[in-house]
């Protein structure tokens, strides 16, 4: 990757204030390049100019709330590298979807029943284009769920027992007096673990969701 670039307080402060200022061209200068890296060694099958460009976008709207504060929530380079990686997995997932949708398009035409209503009506390309949009929404909010349970899985600051215990019984489905029993602890403190850990995972997925949306 290219090299990090020093933070200027005073040049997040001028863009923060002003989505026109003239500085936006210096901010550009001085982070696209680390962009560029990080797109090529991350995500080079995506159009990096196009992420990069969302992710801009994104940082306008957020810094006039972002508050540089390196001692408690890490250097700017992380955070600005934070939004692009979210700009960068949204847009694989909807490339992904589009062939799926262009081939569940394709399949429609032969399948009666997906071109269906319930009362025997052909569905309008609209109308069916409707429900796969949905399904879409549906596959995002998966792939936000299942990224934001991987960070909480890799979280060192939580206990490997209790990453382990909330893993079994909240995603894999297993049971409570069976996961109890597994660890050798009482199952009052499994269900324990699934109440402290559910708010943290939904609100990472509440992070993912505005860093991809602002």
């Amino acid at each position: 990757m290219a090299d990090l670039p020093a933070t200027s307080t005073t040049l997040l402060r001028d863009i923060a204030s002003d989505s026109q200022h003239v500085r936006w061209g210096e901010f550009v200068a001085r982070y696209r390049p680390m962009m560029e890296a990080y797109m090529r060694e991350r995500f080079p099958s995506l159009d990096a100019d196009d992420v990069i460009q969302e992710t801009l976008i994104a940082v306008c709207a957020a810094l006039p709330s972002y508050r540089y504060e390196p001692e408690e929530k890490g250097y700017f380079h992380n955070y600005l590298t934070g939004i692009l990686r979210n700009k960068a997995l949204r847009q694989l997932h909807k490339d992904r979807r589009r062939a799926e949708i262009a081939e569940e398009m394709r399949r429609s035409l032969d399948d009666a029943p997906q071109c269906m209503t319930n009362d025997g009506r052909v569905r309008s390309p609209s109308a069916l284009q409707s429900v796969i949009q949905s399904d879409d929404e549906q596959s995002w909010r998966e792939t936000l769920v299942e990224i934001a349970l991987q960070q909480l899985m890799n979280d060192e600051s939580i206990q490997s027992r209790t990453r382990q215990v909330f893993l079994r019984v909240a995603v894999n489905g297993e049971k409570p007096d069976d996961v109890a029993a597994a660890f050798g602890i009482e199952r009052n403190a499994v269900d324990q673990i699934k109440k402290r850990m559910m708010p943290r995972l939904q609100k990472i997925v509440a992070a993912l969701e505005k860093a991809g949306n602002i």
